[in-house]
């Protein structure tokens, strides 16, 4: 068709835009390295990219926004995890200049307000977990002298950039405002390339296609959600694996490191003296240049916490050297340190002068990774142990900050992979198909010169994607010629099926029913309850004798059985939206006895089955309460089964925040009060105590599932 862009059109608006971009990146690396030559505390790197923006949309300035990073990580490293700053300056810009904010001059300063604050936290986020926790970048010493007055690190670094940053993009902001005015308007209608595959249309017509209305979620909405479900999914699997194989590979290094230290430390000290050293202390000879030998490779190695010496006897341990550090003072020669509970298994080896691996410990002086490395005589007995201990905590940050890294990285391709999936599904999959949808919209059939007109107007469209959407068109002309003669017949057999489709809908609507409304998201929420107190109790050591891995696994199967008698309570009773009756409760009440035979059945057929047992066990018993007041057995204290009095605070307190026919909901802390109020009456204190310990994720099981039950 004629109205098709020819190859070469196409190909040139290609290079256009990668000229364009060109010139973005080239003005944000111009700006940059003059406020680099004039040691001006800012970047002055987004006004490239807000000016293309501003001329071009959303896409040419993410796009800008990447590689202007990309090309200054060249020589700093680092920039590349602030990509993603600079491509939210575009996306920010881009907002404000859709809603025509910056036509005024409140809104150009609401603009950079906006930016300076979003992009500044933004930025002492990343700086503070590249930097390890500590102040760093463009306004380090801004955020010093802050710090200074009593402000918190943080804070401080926070207010600095975006103190630094509200000047920064303010000054850009105007830059690219300026740029923008004085480009002849058409130069600017040239510069932004527009994809168009197909005839470009009207701005009219532009402004209906993209607000095309669907009856639920538009197909960009679910591309985009599908692309960024996928991103994330993607990049969350590979942070978290790389985060799990670094931190790994950290430990095994300080491992390394504080053997190789360790091992240095032994050969410092001569083995023969060392009962010397522990009975005279300074005195001895050669103590004091050992111990400066030793100060000097402790503190060549930056990673080591503690290096110190002992000698491991019956009575614990004796030192023979601990070295000082900035917050504590190394114990004299001769002290006798106890043995922390973690070496307990250790001891044996150690007495006999036997090497240990490296271990891991949490006690008396903290997170250690510590290495003991055997100091041996001329006769190969161990006179003592050169010992090393590397902080888990400083292994711990710098994790935090190879992670901080790969979310940096993460967000900022991202960012640029869904801007380049939105420009794509925009135009080569949404306005074709809004166009087609909205031509067909407009077509005219009551007269033949109106039908005639509305098929030319569909051949103009010119679309070429070279795909699928390409087919559907021809598809979509051929179907059109050819069915003129047809239109009142296949409107006809429209309508019929669209009825045909409604009733069927309202058929399996009617026949999606369940006799108890509640069930399902009870049963799922409870079990997931039950689950949580199991892992909390198993934590505290709550009745370590009877919760083994199997009995939990056991009750978290069987928890799901809990109401299955209510299978032979009457739907007139099951679901009474008022109170029931004192003898409909008695009935209500049959559904533990009835949910016991029925597990009886059933174990009957397999009768070594223990998560039957504890089946029933929920099934008959959840109702009882430790006072002994409950039913239908009247039992109290632990002659009710565990398993029944986990399910018991669970069932209670889903019920209380749960919304009834015949009642709404409790708030989260009111529920989790009367949870609290009743332990020692109705619950297991233990079991009360486990799930209250717990509210964090109980809150999360509720708010989740609450979620679920809006429609969120």
């Amino acid at each position: 068709m004629s109205s098709i862009i020819p190859f070469s059109v196409r190909a040139k608006k290609i290079l256009s835009f990668i000229a364009y971009c060109a010139l973005g990146v080239l003005l944000n690396l111009l700006l940059s390295q003059a406020a680099n030559l004039l040691n001006i505390p800012a970047a002055f790197d987004t006004a490239g990219t807000m000016a293309v923006c501003l001329a071009g949309g959303m896409f040419p300035g993410v796009i800008v926004g990447f590689f202007t990073n990309v090309v200054k990580s060249i020589t700093k490293s680092t920039e590349l995890y602030y990509t993603s700053i600079n491509m939210f300056s575009a996306l920010i810009v881009a907002f404000f200049a859709r809603r025509q904010f910056l036509k005024s001059v409140k809104g150009k300063l609401f603009a950079s307000v906006v930016l300076g604050v979003v992009l500044g936290g933004i930025s002492s986020v990343l700086t503070w977990f590249l930097n390890s926790g500590n102040i760093g970048g463009l306004s380090a010493e801004f955020a010093h002298s802050i710090n200074d007055n009593g402000v918190p690190r943080f804070l401080s670094l926070f207010i600095a950039e975006s103190v630094t940053d509200l000047c920064d993009k303010g000054v850009s902001l105007m830059i690219a405002l300026i740029l923008v005015k004085v480009i002849p308007e058409a130069v600017k209608l040239k510069m932004p390339p527009v994809g168009w595959w197909q005839s470009p249309l009207d701005n009219d017509v532009i402004e209906q296609v993209s607000n095309a209305h669907c009856r639920s979620v538009s197909l960009r909405t679910k591309i985009l959600l599908i692309l960024m479900s996928a991103a994330v999914c993607v990049g969350g699997i590979a942070i978290g694996i790389s985060y799990m194989l670094y931190k790994k590979s950290v430990i095994n290094d300080h491992k390394k490191l504080a053997d190789g230290v360790a091992e240095l430390a032994s050969a410092c000290i001569d083995a023969e003296r060392v009962n010397d050293f522990i009975d005279n202390g300074e005195n001895a000879e050669g103590y004091s240049e050992t111990k400066r030998q030793l100060y000097q490779l402790r503190e060549s190695m930056h990673d080591i916490e503690y290096l110190y010496v002992y000698q491991i006897r019956e009575d614990g341990c004796h030192v023979v050297f601990d070295l000082d550090t900035e917050e504590l003072q190394g114990s004299e020669a001769g002290e006798i340190v106890p043995f922390d509970e973690s070496f307990e298994p250790y001891l044996p080896t150690l007495l006999k002068g036997g090497e240990i691996d490296p271990i891991i410990t949490d006690d008396t002086f903290g997170w250690l990774l510590t290495v003991y490395r055997p100091v041996r005589n001329a006769e190969g007995e161990c006179v003592c142990y050169a010992c090393t201990d590397v902080s888990m905590n400083l292994l711990e940050t710098y994790g935090q900050s190879f992670f901080a890294k790969q979310v940096a990285l993460l967000v900022g391709f991202f960012v640029v992979i869904l801007a380049i999936g939105q420009w794509l599904v925009e135009y080569q999959m949404i306005v074709p198909v809004n166009t087609m949808a909205y031509s067909a919209g407009a077509f005219a059939y009551n007269s033949d010169e109106a039908r005639e007109e509305s098929v030319n107007r569909m051949k103009q469209l010119g679309i070429c994607t070279g795909d699928e959407i390409e087919n559907l068109y021809n598809a979509f002309l051929k179907t059109i010629g050819d069915s003129m003669n047809y239109v009142d017949d296949i409107q006809n057999k429209t309508e019929t099926i669209s009825k045909m489709q409604n009733g069927l809908i309202m058929v399996l609507a009617d026949m999606v029913e369940s006799r108890d409304k509640c069930t399902g998201d009870h049963v799922r929420k409870t079990a997931a309850y039950v689950g949580l107190i199991l892992r909390e109790m198993k934590k505290k050591g709550y009745y370590s004798d009877q919760l083994t891995d199997e009995f939990a696994q056991n009750t978290m199967n069987a928890a799901p059985l809990h109401d299955i008698g209510k299978i032979k309570i009457s739907d007139v009773i099951l679901n009474k939206p008022g109170k029931l009756t004192d003898e409909e409760y008695e009935i209500m009440k049959t559904h533990t006895t009835m949910g016991s035979e029925v597990i009886d059945r059933a174990a009957a057929m397999v009768p070594d089955s223990d998560y039957l047992r504890e089946a029933k066990n929920v099934s008959m018993y959840h109702h009882e309460k430790w006072n002994g007041k409950g039913y239908p057995k009247g039992l109290s204290g632990e002659d009710i089964p565990l398993s029944a009095r986990i399910m018991a605070v669970a069932d209670v307190f889903d019920a209380l925040v749960s919304q009834r026919s015949y009642k709404k909901p409790f708030s989260f802390e009111k529920a989790l009060n009367i949870i609290r109020e009743d332990a020692g009456s109705h619950f297991d204190p233990l079991v009360a105590d486990a799930f209250i310990g717990a509210e964090e994720e109980v809150r999360k099981i509720a708010e989740d599932n609450a979620k679920n039950y809006t429609g969120e």
